[in-house]
């Protein structure tokens, strides 16, 4: 994995957790289209930033410009006979994970403790590390979380991950194709290294930066000054294994 995960989550909710922390209101200016800063309360700053970031990365994650699918397949009795292997190896080896507090003993993290979501993921470095090489079911790169009404964490299940320049094939060796759609993290604009504050930067009421903002190509990311990332991370699959949609994506 070529980038630390504090670097990864600064790509993927640095732009919400840090216009939370700020209060939001500052809006995108440039040499080039200078604007005059937003009134408090103006249309151009979002009520809840991160909100917006929690909305792009719901839904149709096939219709979002920021993430690739891999394509649908019909599955075959040999699809669905590994999966379910991989479903029962799964719920057996991480069921000892439905006290978080022994994930986090093994060294699971939080990813983006500050932003409240649906679904939390804890992850360890060093899993995500080895899955670069191969999957191993019993060491997820991620444990997923939902917090429940009285505050504690229940265990959903997992994210396993694989190299970013995976082929179709290669993932399909790992989980089935036929069964499961694998996602990978695309076309995203963010602040050049020296220019973290612009992360809280609005434009007509939208992000400039990161997973909520409409800008999807490197054209329109240089004309705002922005770093263009075609890929970030690592392709990645959801393995809800404690739940009925085994294979639903909670992102």
């Amino acid at each position: 994995m070529s980038r630390s995960f504090t670097t990864i989550t600064a790509l993927l909710l640095g732009a919400s957790v840090a216009a939370a922390q700020s209060g939001g209101t500052h809006r995108h200016e440039s040499s080039a289209a200078p604007h005059a800063a937003p009134k408090s309360g103006g249309s151009n700053a979002p009520a809840d930033p991160s909100h917006a970031v929690h909305e792009a990365m719901s839904g149709d994650m096939s219709a979002n410009p920021h993430v690739r699918m891999s394509p649908r397949r019909v599955a075959s009795p040999a699809d669905s006979v590994r999966a379910a292997k991989i479903v029962a190896d799964a719920r057996s080896s991480l069921a000892r994970y439905k006290d978080v507090r022994v994930a986090e003993r093994e060294g699971y993290r939080m990813f983006a403790p500050n932003v409240k979501q649906d679904v939390y993921h804890f992850t360890k470095l060093g899993a995500a590390l080895r899955a670069q090489f191969s999957l191993d079911v019993a060491r997820p790169s991620s444990l997923l979380y939902r917090r429940t009404d009285d505050g504690s964490m229940q265990l959903v299940g997992a994210m396993y991950t694989a190299p970013k320049t995976a082929s179709l094939a290669e993932l399909n060796e790992r989980v089935p194709l036929g069964i499961a759609r694998w996602h990978l993290h695309t076309n995203m604009c963010v602040p050049r290294l020296a220019q973290k504050e612009r992360w809280v930067e609005i434009e007509d009421g939208k992000m400039v930066f990161g997973p909520a903002s409409p800008i999807a190509t490197r054209e329109a990311c240089n004309a705002v000054d922005g770093r263009f990332l075609p890929v970030v991370f690592n392709w990645m699959v959801h393995a809800n294994v404690f739940e009925t949609d085994v294979w639903g994506d909670h992102h």
